[in-house]
């Protein structure tokens, strides 16, 4: 039975078992033995109070989980866990009970076992003392009284392993309802448990005992079920004090955007104030999967304010980004300690406006010119950008740094970025930044990586075309070729081949198949457009057979 927890009627209960007992070692009167029927009886309705309470519990696991999957989780699938376990072995019981009744009753088994229940009052063969014996301690004892003792001792272990040591009390109650240890006899001489309980035993005897150790099994399952259910909120923090807080991404939004905040209680205990520390911190992965944080070399412990927040002050001096974090460590109800890790960052700048090109010192009609654009102390969310002669927006342009794009209109008129910011909830302008607009430059064209000198045969054969590139220019361009012409001399006399395109055709491949060392060839009249759309006459190639 629970510790402290019996009813009046379980305490009755127990008491009518062991006085019983107690007669049948006497060799009382068959009347006497009836008695036991009474008993089954109770016993079998306190092992159903248990069932139905502990089918509350686990409903209560299902809710909790839905709520709270993560904190409830493993504490749900342990809880069911134990359930397969006490089910398995109570149902074993009551098969051993079956098996008994079926075999001592015969004819009469099926109507005692009706509806799936067991009515011992329907039992004939009441004093029935071998059949008992027979099954559960048999002739050479390899009885499955034997299967029962390490059923009862594999739950019993499997109890007080989930539980840990957390609640000695509940422990205490387990080892003593499911003991099996060998008692001793009245003579004094030690005894098997399987003896102790099932030798020699009236039949109605030994199902009031199978369903004493039902009622056990139940009740220890009704002990490790409130366990489990309290561990849920063992380690949960109590708060006294809520507050609301609104934080927002920016409070400057330009018109057509959206303004986006969230909106959030936080929670604190005024009596008990987590400590927080300043400095750096390492990750301890431990066996079970989860981590623990600690401090590791100075650090600082921060002040706490009436309110019981802690508070962090330091004096700036140098210019630049600067990152600090720490931990923030709370003490469970439960008494242990937990750290929550974070890290935060804050600019120290000058007030002034840079605005630089980051590939350039001028923009490029017809490319995506990045820019970096930013105010020292103020987030880039604040920042209001436009650009005369031209347009820029927000964007990143191949692996440049800058966080705008600038595309200018018209060459050789200048362009201005213009910046203005949001500080302290005023509009800070600042003076404009002018930029030159120029055309790319025009790109050299070359056959098979050259321009001018001696070629090898073999090279000028294996080269596809003609290509255009920009030597010495930040940006990766392409350069399409509209058209050539491919000019040779033999005797005197000029032969001119015409291309579309950047390919060789045929008839050049052949022609240079057939140059011999010393001729000349040339490329000609090639035009090729870039990305601003502008087609460009470049410089003629002229190569000279090794």
């Amino acid at each position: 039975m629970a510790h402290g927890k019996e009813t009046p009627r379980q305490k009755m209960i127990g008491m009518m078992y062991l006085v019983l007992t107690a007669m049948l070692a006497l060799n009382v009167s068959k009347e006497a033995v009836e008695a036991f029927k009474k008993v089954d009886e109770g016993l079998t309705k306190t092992v159903a109070n248990y069932i139905r309470k502990n089918q509350g519990t686990y409903l209560e696991f299902e809710r909790a989980y839905a709520e709270n999957p993560t904190k409830a989780g493993p504490y749900r699938d342990k809880a069911f866990e134990l359930k397969a376990r006490a089910d398995e072995i109570y149902d074993y019981i009551h098969d051993l009970k079956v098996e008994i009744i079926r075999t001592a009753e015969k004819k009469n088994a099926d109507e005692v076992l009706a509806d799936g229940t067991i009515n011992v009052h329907k039992i004939q063969k009441i004093d029935e003392n071998n059949v008992p014996s027979e099954i559960l301690i048999g002739s050479d004892q390899n009885g499955k009284a034997n299967f029962l003792k390490d059923q009862l001792i594999n739950y019993r272990e499997f109890l007080l392993e989930i539980i840990g040591g957390r609640n000695v009390a509940a422990e205490e109650s387990i080892k003593s309802s499911l003991n099996t240890d060998d008692p001793r006899n009245l003579e004094g001489a030690t005894e098997r448990w399987e003896n102790a309980n099932f030798q020699a035993l009236p039949l109605v005897a030994v199902i009031t005992i199978l369903s004493k150790f039902q009622v056990d099994v139940r009740n220890a399952e009704t002990e490790v079920l409130n366990f489990l259910y309290g561990q849920i909120d063992a380690a949960s923090f109590k708060f006294n004090k809520i507050d609301p807080v609104v934080t927002t991404n920016s409070n400057y939004i330009m018109s057509g955007n959206e303004f986006e905040a969230r909106v959030f209680i936080a929670a604190t205990d005024t009596t008990k104030a987590p400590r927080t520390m300043v400095g750096n911190y390492r990750k301890i992965d431990l066996p079970d999967g989860t981590a623990t944080y600690e401090m590791v070399g100075d650090y600082q412990t921060l002040p706490v304010d009436e309110s019981g927040k802690a508070v962090y002050r330091v004096r700036t001096s140098s210019i630049g980004d600067k990152k600090w974090g720490g931990l923030i460590v709370m003490t469970a109800p439960d008494g242990t300690d937990i750290a929550y890790p974070f890290e935060s960052s804050y600019s120290v700048a000058t007030p002034n406006v840079v605005v630089s090109p980051t590939a350039m010192n001028v923009l490029y009609r017809g490319v995506q010119n990045p820019i970096d654009i930013s105010v020292p102390g103020v987030g880039s969310d604040r920042l209001s950008v436009r650009m005369t002669n031209g347009t820029i927006r927000r964007g990143k342009y191949q692996n440049f740094k800058g966080d705008y794009i600038a595309e200018p209109n018209e060459i050789g008129k200048d362009a201005q970025i213009i910046v203005s910011a949001n500080v302290n909830g005023a509009t800070q302008n600042f003076p404009p930044v002018t930029f030159r607009v120029r055309r790319i430059p025009d790109p050299v064209a070359k056959f098979a990586g050259m321009n001018t000198g001696e070629i090898d045969k073999a090279a000028a054969l294996a080269a596809p075309g003609i290509i255009a590139t920009l030597d010495n220019f930040e940006f990766d361009l392409r350069y399409e070729i509209n058209s050539y012409r491919m000019v040779t001399y033999s005797q005197g006399f000029a032969t001119y081949l015409d291309a579309t395109g950047p390919r060789l055709t045929s008839q050049m491949q052949s022609t240079i198949n057939g140059l011999r060392r010393g001729q000349e060839f040339f490329f000609m009249d090639i035009k090729a457009t870039g990305p601003d759309k502008i087609t460009r006459d470049l410089p003629p190639i002229a190569l000279k057979i090794r």
